[in-house]
């Protein structure tokens, strides 16, 4: 393995940006060798008799020292500046430590050894038999002692390996400058200066050694171990699975990276073909994958034209909108296309089909020309703009290492327990989606749980749990303040009078807490992440100081996020919250080295894809005057029926409608209706109508297309480019939480309506 890949494999993950930038280095290296060496070369064999050799000979090595040493220096003085802080701070921790040993009582007696060789013997003591446990209980302070003295131990011993892989660094980039330059620097440098420099010195390692005897006495004592031998070989255990776990993480990230670099290669047929037969050549053969995706094709096209031919609309667009909707949904539920690909078909259907009529009185049928200006037009709307604003946010969060500084945070405070990670998340998904909208939140959240999903096992059911439950809670968090998703702006602007914040808050909070805990339970029925999963790595969180870089990138975070808050009241200036997304699109991306082009390729465009057709298959079915057909008949089917039995009924209606349209264009539709409906009640009742409906559009969420969250999470590959979840996941986990969120609405979200008033 090449030095540079073995520096990324060993480093630890929190600490990568301090070590020996070996890669850099060597691209110095090869610039050198290339402006100055080569040259000097090309020159010397041009030389004409009777030049001084020593003035060709001397001047390029002088050169390449010039250029080369002051970028070693630079990189010593920043080890060792990293060296020297958190030795300070582990240190100082240790004290903590040996101050809390001694206001304990009732610990066992261990001999406490002294020994230069304490690292020969840490690395001699067999690990694999288990440590024999003390027989003296411990208390509650004990076992913090014991946690803290651990996690320290290993922290210690990370530095003891960051100062000897800097070394190490350091005698392999000498050595090819050496190599290249013909020169004698290795040895030089070595002794002179890298020797001299504090992390390296003696003095450096007997004061780390002494630290991590006295961190792993503290871990003896309050373990309840006799011996330090049995002491030792349990934190040898612990180091291992450190080590363990660290370069899993590591190792996905360059599978991750090396899946990027080539994704833009050609394979050909026959490798593809021969690596399938490869895969299991005593397999009997079937219909293939491609054969099974053309089956499914063809069975979704019979059924729309069959469909097509059964006439249920006096309309000639309604009957064809319908034919198309049920077309549409079915190739995405059998995800007989990819899910980008059929949101590519919309368009194209929309205009050939000719669903689409006039906004005007008239509703006259319009030409193709004017369909396709229509359609497009709707696709690339502020929806658009919000999600891309939220993919930079997600961006710059994860590059500059942000995201995973808080999801450490989280994850410290959440324990272990798969079950308390996964309730923790989805709150954290809620109460974002409930200030930043449930289109922006969904894409932090995903970007939060990257270093969890790195570290799982294959063929853990936690990642499709953990993923799906942060989009279901994000279509929960929509309901959640009047800000939260844009069907709450319309809901709001249909009630008269509107209610306060606090009238909203009162019956959303309620209500979104109890959704999340059913949905909850539900995951971990579905899923029993605990099962396959036992309990999710211990995640050490270190406080480190944030770089200008960081801080630059937080406050164009915060700025957009209290931006999107008060938008409502900013409107005269911003006019839509798609206008503010593009402050953080200018900011990042203005300066290369927050987020370059190469950051904005990677995007997820299929996500955009995807909700650009749900844009236009909604703009269809309203302009067809099919969505507003079916509504009507549902008006003329609930006259003269109980409060309650309406609101089932519209609660049903909004539920089947924005499972396969947008909630926007279901709300936009449906809630003047319901509105209508419930003025013209005995007792008018408009208000409690159109809130529990408004609620309810959020909480439709049973299939991919239903809703922004379910569009990022279906998309989510793992480092392999495997997906993490199917359409299947959506089918017995989004269905079944739709209908919780349906029992939730119609039981306490009407119980709190009618005790306030509406």
């Amino acid at each position: 393995m090449k030095f540079s890949s073995a520096l990324q494999f060993n480093a630890v993950p929190d600490w990568a940006q301090y070590y020996l930038d070996y890669s850099g280095l060597k691209k110095k290296l090869y610039v050198i060798e290339r402006d100055i060496i080569a040259k000097n070369e090309r020159r010397e064999a041009t030389r004409r008799p009777g030049i001084d050799e020593s003035s060709t000979l001397l001047g390029p090595q002088n050169l390449a020292y010039a250029a080369f040493v002051p970028l070693l220096d630079s990189e010593l003085v920043k080890i060792e500046n990293f060296y020297r802080r958190k030795e300070a701070e582990l240190f100082t921790k240790a004290n903590e430590i040996d101050r809390d040993l001694a206001h304990l009582d009732a610990l066992p007696t261990l001999v406490r050894r002294h020994s230069m060789n304490f690292f020969r013997k840490l690395s001699s003591i067999d690990a694999s038999e288990g440590a024999a446990s003390g027989g003296v209980p411990l208390t509650r302070g004990a076992h913090t002692i014991r946690d803290q003295s651990r996690n320290l131990f290993i922290l210690l011993h990370d530095l003891r390996s960051y100062a000897q892989l800097n070394y190490t660094g350091f005698s392999k980039i000498t050595k090819k400058y050496d190599k290249i330059t013909h020169s004698d620097l290795r040895d030089t440098y070595l002794e002179e200066t890298v020797k001299v420099s504090y992390p390296f010195t003696s003095a450096a390692q007997n004061s780390l050694r002494e630290h991590m005897e006295r961190v792993a006495y503290g871990f003896g004592l309050s373990s309840g171990f006799n011996t330090m031998d049995d002491t030792l070989k349990e934190l040898k255990k612990c180091l291992r699975e450190e080590v363990v776990w660290e370069r899993n993480t590591v190792w996905r990230d360059m599978i991750a990276n090396e899946r990027m670099v080539n994704a833009v290669g050609v394979q050909s047929p026959e490798l593809d073909s021969a690596s399938n037969a490869a895969t299991n050549p005593l397999k009997r053969r079937g219909m293939t994958n491609t054969q099974k995706q053309l089956l499914r094709l063809a069975v979704c096209t019979a059924v729309f034209g069959i469909v097509w031919a059964i006439p249920l609309f006096d309309g000639v667009e309604q009957q064809r909108c319908w034919a198309m909707l049920i077309y549409v949904s079915l190739l995405w539920a059998t995800e007989a296309l990819p899910l980008h690909v059929t949101a590519l078909l919309v368009p194209f259907l929309t205009v050939m089909l000719g669903v689409m009529r006039s906004p005007a009185k008239s509703h006259h049928h319009l030409s193709a020309s004017e369909a396709s200006k229509a359609v497009f037009s709707a696709m690339f709307s502020s929806v658009i703009m919000l999600l891309l604003g939220g993919f930079a946010l997600a961006a710059a969060l994860s590059k500059h290492d942000i995201a995973r500084i808080i999801a450490s945070w989280i994850l410290s405070k959440a324990g272990t327990d798969p079950k308390t990670v996964l309730l923790a998340n989805m709150l954290v998904a809620t109460f974002a989606s409930m200030w930043i909208s449930n289109v922006a939140a969904p894409v932090l959240c995903f970007s939060l749980i990257k270093p969890i999903l790195r570290t799982l096992p294959n063929g853990s059911t936690f990642a499709p749990c953990l993923i799906i439950g942060i989009a279901l809670a994000s279509n929960v968090g929509g309901m959640a303040s009047p800000i939260s998703s844009p069907q709450n702006i319309i809901a709001i602007d249909t009630m008269h009078p509107s209610p306060s914040w606090f009238q909203w808050f009162a019956v959303s909070i309620p209500v979104c807490l109890l959704c999340d805990l059913g949905i909850w339970a539900l995951l971990l029925l579905v899923y029993r992440p605990h099962k396959s999963t036992p309990s999710i790595h211990r995640t050490r969180f270190t406080s480190e100081k944030l770089s200008k870089r960081q801080l630059y990138v937080c406050a164009v975070c915060v700025v957009t996020i209290l931006l999107w808050c008060f938008e409502a009241n900013l409107a005269f200036i911003f006019g839509d919250m798609g206008i503010v997304a593009i402050i953080p699109l200018v900011l990042l991306f203005g300066f290369p080295k927050v987020l370059s082009k190469e950051d904005f390729n990677n995007f997820l465009w299929t996500v955009v894809i995807l909700a650009m057709g749900g844009i236009a298959l909604g703009r269809a079915v309203d302009s067809s005057g099919l969505l507003h057909e079916l509504a009507s008949h549902i008006e003329v089917f609930v006259d003269g029926f109980p409060l309650f039995a309406v609101m089932c009924v519209f609660c049903g209606l909004i539920l089947v409608c924005c499972t396969f349209i947008s909630h926007t264009v279901g709300a936009l539709i449906i809630l003047p209706i319901v509105s209508e409906v419930g003025a013209r009640l005995p007792e008018p009742h408009s208000k409690l109508l159109v809130m529990g409906s408004a609620l309810m559009a959020s909480g439709a969420m049973g299939l991919p297309v239903s809703g922004f969250p379910n569009m990022n999470a279906i998309m989510l590959e793992d480092t392999l480019g495997n997906p993490y979840l199917t359409t299947m996941d959506f089918f017995k986990a989004g269905i079944p939480s739709s209908v919780v969120a349906y029992f939730v609405i119609i039981s306490v979200g009407y119980s709190i309506l009618s005790l306030l008033g509406f």
